[in-house]
């Protein structure tokens, strides 16, 4: 069976009603980014970074997978699919995909502020006085500007053991994640799917740019990755 990677990005979810937040300004929801999506924001400012992500949280719980994510997950019927995904929610997940790394963390997790070992599931709001069991502040399990992707190495392993790789719904403009795509064998073929592909230099492989939505464009993909496969 043919190894399938997935990197999947914001516009995966975007057709669920999930918010990019980042908007063309760099502003997410009227915030500069550094004031709720890095350490020293949150140092400055906890109550603001509680409430940011709350409010992230609640609209999560209110939204369910579309239709993109669940062809991946159908895919896992023909692929070994894995999915290395840059969004912090569950929707792989709830759509029924199985192996899922996620770069930036995951929002409905929440993790002490002195051991990042300590994770709880967390569906509720989250404030000053949430503690982990050794009394410690609790806060959102989310990779913030400035910190490490601490499932990176394993990523790259992943990537660099992919028969195909797709690319959905990203801009391919973050890193390290955008640098996942060099990682792939030079004679695996490449999809990306962006109704706005961001342009992609010098990659050695066998590249097919499907210029839709995520839903539009797995429809069209699911198609060619079984006939392709039947060949």
């Amino acid at each position: 069976m043919k190894k399938l990677v997935v990197l999947s990005g914001a516009g995966i979810s975007a057709e669920s009603g999930i918010k990019t937040f980042r908007d063309a300004h760099g502003l997410w929801e009227g915030h500069d980014i550094m004031e709720v999506a890095s350490r020293i924001g949150f140092d400055k400012n906890p109550e603001l970074v509680f409430d940011f992500y709350n409010k992230r949280r609640a609209q999560l719980l209110e939204v369910q997978p579309n239709a993109a994510h669940k062809i991946i997950a159908e895919l896992q019927n023909d692929f070994e699919v894995h999915i290395i995904t840059q969004n912090v929610d569950d929707l792989h997940e709830r759509a029924g995909s199985k192996n899922i790394i996620h770069l930036h963390g995951e929002l409905l997790k929440v993790r002490s502020i002195y051991n990042d070992q300590i994770i709880l599931d967390w569906k509720k709001d989250l404030f000053i006085g949430d503690l982990d069991k050794f009394g410690n502040q609790l806060r959102p399990h989310i990779v913030w500007f400035g910190e490490e992707v601490p499932v990176m190495d394993n990523a790259i392993k992943i990537v660099e053991q992919a028969d195909i790789l797709l690319v959905i719904g990203t801009s391919l403009q973050v890193y390290p994640a955008a640098g996942l795509i060099n990682y792939v064998k030079q004679n695996s073929p490449v999809y990306y799917i962006d109704p706005k592909p961001a342009t992609i230099y010098d990659l050695p492989n066998p590249l097919e740019i499907i210029a839709l939505s995520a839903i539009k464009g797995m429809e069209k993909l699911r198609e060619l990755l079984i006939m392709n496969d039947k060949l």
